[in-house]
């Protein structure tokens, strides 16, 4: 029998969809992600199941959305569960992940036979039989932890952070495995007669907004600055940490042309990895290679910064799936797709049976052309009832009461056609032509609010 496609799979971290070459940024310089996307497929509508780094990772895993994994918030997977990692180690697959997981509780591995990241990190909340009063005799000194979101901003320069670092390990990790799965010059006794999925996952452009002063230097003067009045809605008008962000044209100019250079940077590293790869033989023409961002960055746009939003800044992701042998390349897919989706799609490309209770779809009748019977739905879920529901043009929002003492009571829906309104301006839930839509709306949220 064949032996089934190696996989690499490319990630990084709060990476904006429309700030990469192929995604028609002038400033950006992304050739390596621009060469993936002229010989792979794009899809241009790609979102995520969460827009929080942890459910978004662990939904993408689990090929399920929020509440069907239970995953709602800041919570991880139970032990155990199945994870696209854990599906093709059954299928003889060595699965390793190099890099960032965001894993938070007992199950650090969840599927993945070799993991490879200083990440592997149990939260306080998952210590089994934790004595409360003694973690309650310990506060850390004022003024440390996570910083504002203003802070974030004003902090912004050419520095080499904790996140760098991550990453310079990574790939240092990267080239280490690869040359001992694929060469072994050691001990002459390399593991690659197995299929591989490998993942490379980095840390940029995640904030803090650091980069190298060469970079800092050639984004400086050429980034386009988000600088906008938030609207009214209580929920889309404020930041992550609910409160407003008061900083000046120098200081957002500053923040982006950092995070202008980790995108760089990132594309940097992703080209490093697909070197070091041909440089111990491997046809990458031979592998599936897929490229995505578990979330967005909202980078100032409506006076937001960093996620949470179900703005298109946000909520949308970067999606790059390229197999040569299998699909032919350079061409742009528009259909609505989730990440969830990735789960049944590797097995679907691979021949792995999918397991059951997925809310995956397989891309691979779109990647082969078919695009008649695609149901033009994704579906993003935040906290217990936070809610958005895009089918084809339209994005409805809806936010729950579980919140409330934050946001108030009775939050305004919200409704944007992003066909006539692309940067999501204009609320159209109280607009009379919209009626039939907003029940049809208000439906589906009922049947994916019972979901238990």
């Amino acid at each position: 029998m064949k032996k089934r496609p190696n996989i690499l799979f490319l990630m990084s971290d709060e990476h904006r969809f429309n700030i990469a070459g192929f995604a028609g940024n002038k400033i950006i310089k992304t050739p390596t992600l621009d060469q993936l996307a002229e010989s792979g497929v794009v899809f241009e509508n790609a979102y995520t199941p969460s827009p929080i780094c942890i459910p978004a990772r662990q939904c993408m895993m689990a090929g399920q959305l929020p509440k069907t994994c239970k995953c709602e918030g800041w919570i991880d997977l139970a032990p155990n569960y199945m994870t696209f990692a854990r599906r093709f180690s059954q299928y003889a697959y060595h699965t390793v992940c190099v890099g960032k997981l965001h894993h938070l509780g007992t199950d650090q591995m969840q599927g993945w036979t070799r993991r490879i990241s200083p990440d592997a990190i149990i939260a306080d909340n998952y210590i089994e039989d934790r004595v409360d009063e003694e973690f309650k005799k310990y506060k850390p000194a004022a003024g440390t932890g996570k910083w504002s979101n203003e802070r974030e901003i004003k902090e912004a320069r050419v520095a080499t952070g904790p996140y760098q670092r991550f990453d310079m390990r990574a790939m240092e990790g990267f080239r280490d495995f690869v040359e001992q799965y694929f060469v072994d010059r050691e001990y002459l006794r390399p593991q690659s007669h197995r299929p591989l999925l490998l993942k490379l996952s980095l840390l940029q452009p995640h904030y803090p907004y650091f980069t190298d002063q060469a970079r800092f230097d050639y984004y400086y003067k050429k980034v386009p600055l988000y600088n906008e009045t938030p609207c009214l809605h209580p929920v889309l008008s404020l930041s992550q940490q609910n409160e407003p962000v008061n900083v000046s044209e120098e200081e957002i100019r500053r923040a982006t042309a950092a995070y202008y250079g980790m995108v760089d940077q990132v594309d940097s590293y992703f080209a490093e990895a697909l070197k070091i790869l041909r440089s111990v033989g491997e046809n990458l023409d031979e592998w599936i290679i897929i490229y995505t961002a578990d979330h967005g960055e909202m980078l100032g746009e409506h006076g937001i910064w960093e996620k949470t939003r179900f703005y298109e800044g946000s909520v949308r992701v970067p999606l790059i799936i390229r197999w040569p042998e299998r699909f032919s390349g350079g061409r742009r897919i528009f259909e609505n797709v989730s990440l969830c989706d990735l789960f049944a799609t590797l097995c679907d490309s691979t021949g792995i049976p999918a397991p059951s209770g997925l809310d995956s779809r397989s891309l691979v009748p779109l990647l082969d052309g078919n695009h008649y019977d695609w149901n033009n739905e994704v579906i993003a879920q935040m906290y217990t009832d936070h809610l958005m529901i895009k089918r084809d043009h339209l994005k409805y929002q809806f936010y729950g009461n579980d919140l409330a003492s934050v946001y108030g009571e009775n939050i305004p829906e919200v409704l944007f056609d992003l066909a006539d309104d692309p940067l999501e301006k204009i609320n159209q839930a109280e607009n009379p032509d919209y009626t039939t839509v907003m029940e049809m709306f208000r439906q589906r949220r009922t049947e994916l609010m019972t979901i238990v």
